[in-house]
């Protein structure tokens, strides 16, 4: 929802502040229509509906996976596509991946959408309808900022959608903003998010040429000086950052590169998901025998991993898959 023009409407309106927060608390509730607003006056809900959609984004299509993940392709109100997954767990888990960018100008090699156009950063208030669309669905109580984008390019906004997430059911702890090594945006959010949200990084080489490679922003942000911002996070906060490591045949899953891996991180500090490779046409994925000996030497270096469960895979909506193809 756009709240500005929300704030804006009501004040042509000769309303008092309190009503948008009548009115966001209704939305972030799951609210479908205005009608449902029972403590406004009917004639108030009649103009905000014709005046302030609920959504900044209108729906272009959606998918569903064989395994209950769903995959929304959002427009905004300047056209430019987005998509954002809801990913539903057996233990009852209902987790939100979003978007902080349309597209993404940092190219990482083997991600989908840094292949796409880039369009702009989005406002809090795209970043929120994506998680409001699913809200309105059922109750959601995670969210993650890895879908299309590099948040600490767009930090302010991420910050600033984070925070009201708890209003949606997702609580700080439950929040995690991932990035590739971005530092600038990496600082800020070290010196200013208090609140308790995960840092997560994606890692995805030891070796500083490799990385550089498969991530062109380590060549302006080497490593060295990003872990040295996770290491500020985790005195500051005493949370551990976790380490996204896709793992791309005959490219960074052999043992030795586990075990560079290991020696980089300090195991108080970090924590690592391996991520099965999902397809974009630019690697092979590694084996599962390859994956397994990659776990074993990180564990071996005393270095917590769990090897991340890939869901959406059959709708490209897993992790590296976003990219609005055809949009």
């Amino acid at each position: 929802m756009d709240r500005a023009l929300l704030e804006t409407t009501l004040a042509e309106a000769g309303e008092t502040d309190y009503r948008a927060s009548q009115v966001w608390e209704w939305v972030a509730r799951g609210a479908r229509s205005y009608a449902e607003m029972t403590n406004l006056p009917a004639g108030l809900r009649e103009r905000l509906a014709a005046a302030v959609p609920l959504s900044t984004l209108q729906v272009a299509e959606e998918a569903k996976a064989d395994d209950g993940t769903v995959k929304s392709l959002f427009r905004t109100a300047d056209g430019l596509p987005l998509e954002a997954v809801l990913m539903r767990y057996r233990d009852g888990r209902r987790s939100v991946c979003l978007s902080s960018q349309s597209g993404c100008p940092l190219t990482c090699t083997f991600c989908a959408t840094g292949r796409m156009k880039f369009g702009r950063n989005l406002s809090a208030d795209e970043i929120l309808d994506q998680a409001l669309h699913f809200r309105r669905v059922e109750p959601i109580d995670h969210v993650v900022f890895m879908g299309m984008g590099e948040p600490m390019l767009n930090v302010d906004e991420v910050i600033a959608a984070g925070r009201r997430l708890p209003d949606l059911g997702v609580t700080h702890r439950r929040t995690t903003v991932s990035t590739v090594g971005w530092l600038p945006g990496l600082r800020k959010f070290v010196d200013e998010v208090e609140e308790p949200m995960r840092l997560a990084l994606s890692l995805h080489a030891a070796e500083p040429a490799l990385r550089s490679r498969l991530m062109p922003v380590n060549d302006r942000y080497p490593l060295t000086d990003v872990l040295g911002e996770c290491r500020r996070y985790f005195e500051l906060r005493r949370r551990k950052v976790f380490v996204e490591y896709v793992m791309l045949a005959g490219v960074n899953d052999r043992v030795e590169q586990a075990r560079s891996l290991a020696e980089l991180l300090d195991p108080k500090i970090f924590k690592v998901n391996l991520i099965p490779y999902n397809p974009t046409g630019s690697f092979t994925g590694s084996s599962p025998k390859a994956i397994a000996a990659f776990e074993s030497e990180l564990k071996r270096g005393n270095i917590p991993t769990t090897v991340r469960l890939t869901r959406g895979r059959d709708i490209a909506a897993a992790c590296g898959q976003l990219a609005a193809a055809g949009n």
